[in-house]
């Protein structure tokens, strides 16, 4: 994402427009599944000093907004990747935790019923396995014996 496309979106989620921002929204969409560690990294190669918390609050106003996606992962750290608003799920490597995006996931749950009441506005879902270079190091789970 470029300066100007980064200030066109922050502008229209009717955001100040301010270095910081630019920079983490660019870091998200440069390095999709990224901790915060490397966000803040990707920061200040761009723009010199800025705080961890600075980078932490950016991120929590993105999302606020709908211009950040967070992914929670069991014991792991958040990690964010830029809105795309294609509703794509993730495929996550049990060995070393790297992600994917999975453009046409199988399933994505919008067509539940709506019997509990509940209005559904988004779904996610995550696959696990092994990735390629992981495959041979974690053995193949057991079925599930019902």
């Amino acid at each position: 994402m470029d300066e100007s496309t980064a200030i066109d979106a922050l502008r229209g989620a009717s955001l100040r427009v301010t270095r910081q921002r630019i920079a983490v929204l660019a870091a998200i969409h440069e390095s999709p599944h990224a901790d915060v560690g490397v966000i803040v990294d990707l920061v200040r190669d761009k723009i010199g000093d800025v705080s961890t918390q600075t980078v932490y609050g950016v991120l929590n106003t993105l999302v606020d907004v709908h211009l950040a996606r967070r992914i929670d992962l069991p014991n792991s750290g958040a990690r964010y990747e830029g809105q795309t608003r294609d509703a794509h799920q993730h495929i996550v490597c049990r060995g070393c935790g790297q992600i994917a995006d999975v453009e046409e996931p199988h399933a994505t749950g919008r067509a539940l019923p709506e019997s509990h009441g509940f209005r559904i506005d988004d779904v996610e879902v995550t696959y696990w396995g092994a990735c390629p270079a992981c495959q041979h190091a974690v053995p193949e789970p057991s079925p599930v014996v019902q």
